[in-house]
């Protein structure tokens, strides 16, 4: 745990800015822009949503949208016609089951349409503040080549990081992992020799022998 600690201590030195991407205000923006940016960056999404957001300010309005100008409205996010099914659905269901607010846990947010437990854990833990790690690629990634992790899978991973950081270092070392994978730790060639955690890392040790 100590090792764990003393990574998250380096992690938070190199990106003191290490927060969510995605410009959001209130948890109905943020559920929306995490369902766009499923295989999107966030800088793609964020140009996407001001528009979609003056049009359907809230769940109530983009519950009864229609799907061929949200598609157009979100149109070079990619997947379009999914993701416009998806955050029209998830706004129907809040209004019908939640009362027209967001929910606030990962249990009752999985239950809407298009979100999983990643897009649930950010959700929970950047608009909520609850104590999780989302494992997206980047985080699945760094997380491996860095020891804390050999799980093969999202979850498996998200369980391993669960054990290896404090909970309550979950939501920021979500932020912290993805820096680090965005900005250093690339998947095709990661710039190891300005990584200020070389030598707590296998993927450097098993490259640099």
């Amino acid at each position: 745990m100590e090792k764990n600690k003393e990574i998250i201590r380096l992690l938070n030195m190199a990106y003191p800015d290490a927060e969510t991407e995605l410009d959001f205000h209130n948890p109905y923006e943020l559920l929306v822009a995490v369902i766009l940016s499923a295989q999107c960056t966030d800088k793609r999404v964020n140009q996407v949503t001001p528009a979609l957001f003056s049009r359907y300010p809230d769940a109530y309005a983009l519950a009864q949208a229609e799907q061929s100008e949200v598609e157009r409205l979100i149109h070079s996010c990619g997947f379009f016609r999914n993701k416009a099914t998806n955050i029209i659905g998830a706004s129907q269901k809040i209004i019908s089951d939640f009362g027209g607010e967001v929910p606030s846990t990962v249990q009752d947010l999985m239950t809407l349409p298009g979100v999983g437990k990643k897009t649930a854990n950010v959700v929970y833990s950047v608009a909520f503040g609850g104590d999780a790690i989302a494992v997206d690629t980047h985080v699945y990634r760094v997380s491996r080549r860095l020891g804390l992790s050999k799980g093969n899978t999202p979850l498996k991973v998200e369980e391993d990081l669960n054990r290896a950081i404090p909970k309550e270092l979950w939501g920021h070392a979500h932020h912290l992992l993805i820096f680090h994978g965005r900005r250093t730790c690339h998947s095709r060639k990661p710039d190891c020799e300005n990584c200020n955690l070389k030598e707590y890392c296998v993927y450097y040790g098993e490259n640099n022998e």
